[in-house]
């Protein structure tokens, strides 16, 4: 048997705390999502502001990286360069920058997906969050 970390509430909220607050400190607003290794959703904070069909965006974007493993601008630049068929791969939905997986030891443990502003400024605000785990 292996042993396996998992995200708490205490960690999603840390993230969330510090997601919001690299937010905040560029005026941007946004949704904020995290899951767990499954992509299930833990938590969901839509900033005001922050366009509704965000609140749809940012737990697929986390999703993704959950489920895959990796940040979702891998799958972004994947389709970008002509692998178009893979809009087609089962439970992933978000194909866009802004998702990146919490790891830890290796394994990943979940994953952060914001949406709201430019993909790259999504990716800056949940690398905010996961960093506030001091991983």
């Amino acid at each position: 048997m292996q042993s396996k970390q998992i995200l708490t509430l205490d960690d999603a909220r840390k993230i969330a705390t510090a997601a919001e607050a690299e937010a905040r400190a560029n005026n941007w607003a946004v949704t904020i999502s995290i899951v767990d290794d499954g992509g299930h959703l833990l938590w969901l904070h839509r900033l005001d502001g922050a366009a509704p069909i965000s609140a749809h965006i940012a737990p697929a974007k986390a999703k993704t990286a959950a489920l895959g493993r990796r940040e979702t601008k891998v799958y972004e630049d994947m389709i970008n360069n002509g692998r178009v068929s893979f809009v087609t791969v089962p439970e992933v939905e978000g194909l866009l920058e802004g998702g990146v997986p919490v790891m830890v030891n290796g394994q990943c443990v979940g994953a952060v997906g914001v949406s709201g502003v430019k993909s790259s400024e999504d990716v800056q605000i949940a690398r905010a969050g996961i960093a506030a785990l001091g991983l």
